[in-house]
Order: structure tokens, then C-alpha cells, then sequence
């Protein structure tokens, strides 16, 4: 797996949790910036999603299965979205909290797949 596109995707959903985080702090909901933030980190899991696939198929084996590998790329592809979602739904600064907790999760789960692959 490329070990860049997955560090590179872990800082940004980090720094969207931050940037989200500090709006939930300030009692602000999500708004049409952080939705283009979401979609920039959600766009970085579908390159790694493809990236991830393209591998698979030239033959390339993570370490700890296939299986796991692509259920933690859907995973972390399905993150951001589900929280962005969600903050939808909720139009107060919970709204934010749930991306903020989104962007954490797809941190860990980055920092999975790169254990799984073999990194």
C-alpha cells in the first residue's frame, strides 16, 4: 500500500477533527466549508480505496488478509460520509462533534491498514 496516501489521509482527517472540534467549541453546526473538508478527506479514501484494489489485483497480498483489508477500506471510505451525514441531522454543534469523531476514526483506521498491509 502506498504508505504516503495513507499518511497523507490519516493528517487530513485529523486536522478536519480539529477544525471541527474547534467549531463544536465555539457551539457552532457544520457548516458548507467543513462539507468541502469532508468531501476532501472522502476523496482521498476513494483514491486509496482504488489504490488498495489496483494492488490487490496485481497480485500484492497484505499481510493480515484480504478479507480485513478490503472491509477496512470500505470502512474508512463509509466514515466521513456517515458522520457528515449525520451532522445533517443534527444542526448544533453536535453536528460538529460527530464529524470531529469521524475524522478520529478514520485516523485509527488508517493507522489499521497500514498495520494490515504490513507496514
Amino acid at each position: 500500500m502506498l504508505n504516503a496516501l495513507t499518511l497523507v489521509t490519516g493528517i487530513a482527517a485529523l486536522l478536519l477533527a480539529a477544525w471541527c472540534g474547534w467549531a463544536a467549541h465555539r457551539d457552532q453546526p457544520t457548516k458548507d466549508w467543513h462539507f468541502i473538508g469532508m468531501a476532501v478527506v472522502s476523496l482521498l479514501a476513494v483514491v486509496q480505496l482504488v489504490v488498495g484494489i489496483v494492488l490487490l489485483a496485481r497480485g500484492e497480498k497484505p499481510d493480515q488478509g484480504t478479507t480485513i483489508f478490503v472491509a477496512y477500506l470500505l470502512g474508512a471510505l463509509a466514515c466521513v460520509p456517515a458522520a457528515g451525514f449525520m451532522s445533517l441531522a443534527e444542526r448544533t454543534r453536535w453536528g460538529s462533534v460527530t464529524v470531529a469523531a469521524g475524522g478520529v476514526v478514520l485516523a485509527v483506521l488508517e493507522v489499521r491498514l497500514f498495520d494490515i498491509w504490513g507496514g
